[in-house]
């Protein structure tokens, strides 16, 4: 365990390039959360009030400076304090968040995603180990898909990735999806800022297949790689679209054995396919390559791709404004979960909602009508309620 000033102490939060490499070990992987409660292994953590909020008082403050000294256990249980769901956690995480912001921001955010069956787990550890030998303190978010019965996590990350879960600078975070769009659990950003602040340069998100979770996982990351696989059949034609429209890279991964000339030829396609998109940035055009996971090949020219976009992004000003953007749709994505939570919690709408719901689910009603009817409950005839959100966005951009 480390005791030293942290890496990061003194720097300006969030729109920070990457902080340098610092290669020191943190003793064992962090136990993953447990596939109970949501609020299952959640510290005590005492308020700014004084008070204690689950088992074995330990002040925010104290949390915090742990944290950034890169205490390993701290950074466990504040990442389970962020995942809670408990309106006392929720406010002891919030406060815990503020003293860590000064810290974060440094780290170089690379979200991962790729079909079923793809190999992303190959490829983050083999691309983790890679990092660490470069100096580099690597922390995986992995979002599993969730139990039905339990809500806990099926796939087994640290499983799949033993080596690297063994490796001392590397921390690797399971955390099943609940549901969650595009298995991109509603915490992981701020876990993603307390990785951050506890010192890791890298911060890997790996998604749950492919579908709308890339637009979740790219509102977080300054970098987004997409995996593909060579030869996987017109099956994958209606998602291609939307992957290359969002990629910074892509990569055909499982390029190895009989299968490179395959991985080269698909690579050739890719490419072609990219001309006819306009990549959300002006200044960097995507680059697609070959790499097998299993045989760690193509590691350092995936770490070489995502430095040269860095540096472009950096030089032009698009990183920091990229980030800017990034957290204001944070901002109205948890209004829209509080407004949601708040407008269901109303007693008028949980005795209206359930015959609303039996009206069009039997098709006696139409579902705008349904809503039309919760939503004058807020007051008026309730039109304005269903087209608002877009009305006072469009407002604001006015």
């Amino acid at each position: 365990m480390r005791q030293s000033a942290p890496r990061n102490a003194g720097r300006s939060p969030e729109d920070r390039s990457a902080g340098s490499a610092d290669a020191g070990g943190r003793g064992s992987a962090a136990r993953p959360p447990g596939s109970g409660s949501p609020t299952e292994g959640v510290p005590e953590v005492r308020t700014p009030s004084g008070g204690a909020s689950a088992a074995g008082a330990v002040p925010v403050e104290t949390l915090a400076n742990d944290v950034r000294q890169g205490n390993r256990r701290a950074l466990a249980k504040a990442i389970t304090l962020v995942e809670s769901t408990r309106a006392d956690h929720q406010a002891s995480a919030q406060r815990l968040l503020e003293l860590l912001l000064p810290a974060t921001g440094s780290a170089v955010r690379v979200g991962i995603t790729g079909v079923p069956g793809v190999g992303k787990s190959t490829f983050i550890e083999a691309f983790g180990l890679f990092l660490i030998g470069q100096g580099k303190r690597v922390a995986v978010l992995a979002v599993d898909p969730s139990s039905a019965r339990s809500g806990g996590s099926i796939l087994g990350d640290k499983t799949r990735m033993a080596r690297l879960s063994a490796a001392p600078e590397a921390f690797i975070r399971p955390s099943p999806s609940a549901g969650s769009l595009g298995g991109v659990t509603r915490r992981t950003r701020e876990a993603l800022l307390v990785c951050e602040a506890a010192g890791y340069d890298v911060v890997l998100v790996e998604t749950v297949g492919v579908g709308q979770s890339e637009v979740a996982v790219a509102s977080m990351v300054d970098f987004f790689l997409v995996l593909m696989l060579a030869g996987a059949g017109d099956e994958l034609q209606g998602i291609k679209k939307g992957i290359l429209e969002l990629a910074d890279a892509l990569a055909v991964n499982k390029a190895d054995g009989d299968n490179v000339r395959k991985a080269e030829r698909a690579a050739a396609e890719y490419r072609g396919a990219l001309r006819l998109f306009r990549h959300s940035s002006p200044s960097w055009d995507p680059p697609v390559v070959t790499v097998s996971g299993l045989e760690e090949k193509g590691m350092d020219t995936i770490w070489s791709i995502v430095e040269r976009h860095r540096t472009k992004l950096s030089e032009t000003g698009e990183l920091a404004q990229k980030r800017r953007e990034q957290r204001q749709a944070w901002l109205w994505s948890m209004l829209d979960e509080g407004l949601k939570r708040h407008f269901l919690a109303r007693d008028d709408v949980k005795h209206l909602l359930p015959e609303v719901e039996a009206d069009v689910a039997s098709a006696r009603i139409t579902p705008t009508e349904g809503a039309r009817r919760l939503l004058a409950l807020l007051g008026g005839d309730g039109e304005g309620g269903i087209d608002s959100p877009r009305t006072t966005r469009r407002a604001r951009l006015a």
